[in-house]
């Protein structure tokens, strides 16, 4: 598994994309839109073959039948970070060795093409202890696409109180730190323009 990019949701993508900028004082760009569960994002790529994203559901989204990802139904209070995401070169093969994950999507934004696994309910997996897994369908990937922000991600710390065997190993040129504590917490430490900054 390599890290592939962390995710900040919001009530909606302005705030999102807001908590963001103003956390390391850097623009997002316009993403797009995710028809099968009615959600739309903004992207940031970062140093090192990751990205940040913002996501939130899209207001103009034709009603969802079928629970959204990233638990976004349930998503209220301020934007936050919520989710890291790692990729594999075989989803199937790694939903088979760590069933919590869920089950592989096909999936679509544009001309982009991925697998991702995604929950029956839309829960994160181990309630984002877990990082979602996905693979890319596409060459190249996004993360060695999107256009440098200056931004480079130093440490990733996930603040858990799941039993941390329960993790797997990921791989980044971040320090990627599993916590043990009473909450869910996840923070990101970055390099930018304008000298350290923390987004959670």
């Amino acid at each position: 598994m390599q890290l592939d990019h962390i995710v900040v949701a919001g009530a909606r993508l302005d705030d999102a994309v807001a908590h963001i900028e103003a956390a390391l004082g850097v623009s997002m760009q316009t993403g797009g839109h995710h028809v099968r569960y009615g959600t739309h994002n903004a992207l940031m790529g970062l140093a090192d073959g990751i990205y940040l994203e913002a996501i939130a559901i899209d207001p103009d989204a034709t009603p969802q039948s079928l629970p959204r990802w990233f638990g976004l139904d349930a998503f209220s209070g301020a934007p936050r970070l919520i989710s890291w995401a790692a990729r594999v070169p075989d989803l199937p093969a790694a939903i088979s060795q760590y069933t919590v994950a869920g089950d592989s999507i096909d999936m679509q934004r544009g001309d982009l093409r991925w697998r991702m696994a995604v929950r029956a309910d839309g829960q994160l997996p181990l309630a984002a202890a877990f990082p979602s897994l996905l693979q890319w369908q596409v060459s190249p990937i996004p993360p060695e696409t999107l256009p440098a922000s200056g931004c480079a991600l130093r440490r990733l710390k996930v603040h858990t109180p799941i039993e941390l065997s329960s993790i797997p190993e990921v791989s980044a040129k971040a320090s990627i730190q599993v916590l043990s504590a009473p909450a869910l917490k996840l923070e990101a430490v970055f390099d930018t323009p304008h000298g350290e900054r923390v987004l959670t």
